[in-house]
């Protein structure tokens, strides 16, 4: 993901270099086994194949007259938020709580959810998770953490919330990257 779409554009270009490779092959190809065909067959078959270029070429007119990427500077901040989003959270209803800035809520949610697991109806591993999030989350809406949560938080937060809080933290505010998150969660 830290490529920021150069690896993708450079795909692009690999992929489009290769269909040009193909098409000229194929052209050279029917050239080389027209004896070996019946005229209509050949006569089609180059068509096919001289339509295929032209449309090539339409294609790639229309990538040139912009610039030859994939995404631009907004796109990729929103690339790297998905990445993240994704990633770092894997309960809607928390990113809903916390574009909404819901820290009451979210401090309910925790109680249910331990709760639950107290009673059985919830595993460790699914409150572990849901609670990572939970308080994440209110650590990014500027709540104070008791000092068993920030304990519970720094021992369990995973690689992915550290990146999403970096990436929170360098392309805008908390709440802006988890509000375009909650609208893209509303859109699925």
């Amino acid at each position: 993901m830290s490529s920021r779409g150069l690896s993708e554009t450079n795909k692009l270009k690999h992929n489009l270099e290769e269909q040009l490779d193909r098409l000229v092959s194929q052209l050279s190809d029917l050239e080389e086994c027209e004896s070996d065909m019946d005229e209509d067959e050949f006569a089609e078959a180059k068509a096919e194949t001289v339509d295929q270029l032209r449309e090539f070429n339409a294609t790639l007119s229309k990538i040139m007259s912009g610039n030859m990427t994939l995404v631009d500077e907004l796109g990729n901040m929103q690339l790297a938020i998905q990445a993240a989003i994704s990633n770092a959270f894997k309960t809607p209803e928390v990113i809903r709580m916390f574009a909404k800035k819901q820290p009451g809520q979210l401090r309910e949610r925790l109680s249910e959810l331990e709760r639950d697991a107290k009673i059985g109806k919830l595993s460790q591993d699914a409150l572990n998770q849901q609670k990572i999030e939970i308080l994440f989350v209110l650590k990014k809406l500027g709540e104070d953490l008791n000092p068993s949560e920030a304990h519970f938080l720094q021992l369990h937060s995973t690689a992915t919330m550290k990146e999403f809080e970096q990436i929170s933290g360098d392309s805008g505010t908390s709440e802006k990257v988890l509000e375009t998150a909650a609208s893209q969660l509303k859109s699925m």
